[in-house]
């Protein structure tokens, strides 16, 4: 042992906090985090920065209001995301400051019944709409391409 480091007999590189044990600190628990990262941990945005990118550009409010990515988000407050073409309303049940497993995100959330039935919606309307192109018919063959080329180009003569 160094004895420029030796603090009290212990080396004091090795010391991990300077936090005795005893002083009532706990880092476990969270009952508020930023909006951003709150989004990243419910899994609503893959990444971190995609959820701040969201806040910013408008598409989450928070209790009806804009927010900034550094707003915090406490349990009972209600969330609105919009991703895509989809919004999402949601009450916030749990609080996480890390990403866990998709399980755990799943409990930090509630989806309101209103919004679930707008979604469950939405799904049945993009099922049941024509894919692009269905009105076209079958593709056509060959001998069908050459007549069409043909027909363009006499009608391209006659003007």
């Amino acid at each position: 042992m160094d004895a420029r480091w030796a603090i009290d007999g212990i080396d004091a590189r090795r010391r991990t906090s300077r936090t005795p044990p005893d002083s009532g600190c706990d880092h476990g628990v969270v009952n508020q985090v930023r909006i951003d990262k709150w989004l990243w941990a419910a899994r609503l945005f893959k990444t971190r920065n995609t959820a701040t990118e969201a806040v910013h550009g408008g598409r989450v409010h928070l209790n009806g209001v804009r927010v900034k990515p550094s707003k915090l988000v406490r349990v009972g407050d209600t969330v609105e995301v919009t991703v895509g073409v989809v919004r999402r309303t949601l009450a916030v049940t749990g609080i996480a400051e890390r990403r866990g497993p998709a399980s755990v995100a799943a409990t930090m959330y509630a989806e309101t019944s209103e919004s679930l039935a707008a979604r469950e919606r939405y799904a049945r309307e993009r099922k049941l709409a024509r894919p692009l192109g269905a009105d076209l018919g079958a593709r056509p063959t060959k001998q069908a391409r050459r007549r069409l080329d043909a027909l363009r180009r006499a009608q391209r003569r006659v003007r």
